[in-house]
């Protein structure tokens, strides 16, 4: 061993000094703290937004105006079902990563309603329900041809 005695409180204050310089350390940030908190508000406001989004495609599956019992309206509606669902997948993952507590329970809700919504309509075509229907309209009767009148002769 060496005969020298090391100088602890030097060698803390280098290590100190090295963490001092790494990014993202919060004893770097300068007084006002404007640095971190800047980012911070853009995430959680588009944490909200993604939240809001998946809000306002479920009150729209809700209030359908079309009918969706058939044909290409069942596939826009369902559509619709589809792109409620990952809005609010994609908020529920950003807000539970940027740890937002309300805005995960809204996106959870939207994301069980916007399934219940879609089985509504896919599990009586599927063969899952007491009444069977189709994915596909049936077609349109023709139009009857008008009778022959009689010829006056």
């Amino acid at each position: 061993m060496t005969d020298q005695q090391r100088d602890w409180d030097k060698e803390l204050a280098d290590i100190d000094r090295a963490i001092a310089r790494q990014p993202g350390n919060p004893a770097a940030a300068p007084a006002g703290g404007t640095v971190a908190t800047a980012p911070k508000r853009r995430f959680v406001a588009l944490v909200w937004v993604w939240t809001l989004l998946a809000i306002l495609l479920a009150v729209a599956l809700l209030v359908w105006p079309y009918d969706k019992s058939c044909g290409i309206r069942l596939i826009f509606f369902l559509g619709a079902a589809l792109l409620a669902l990952i809005a609010g997948a994609v908020g529920a993952f950003t807000s539970w990563a940027h740890r937002q507590g309300m805005a995960m329970v809204l996106s959870l809700l939207v994301i069980l309603f916007a399934g219940i919504m879609a089985a509504r309509e896919i599990l009586p075509r599927a063969g899952y329900a007491r009444e069977s229907l189709e994915w596909t309209c049936p077609p349109a009767l023709p139009a009857p041809s008008p009778a022959p009148q009689p010829s006056a002769q």
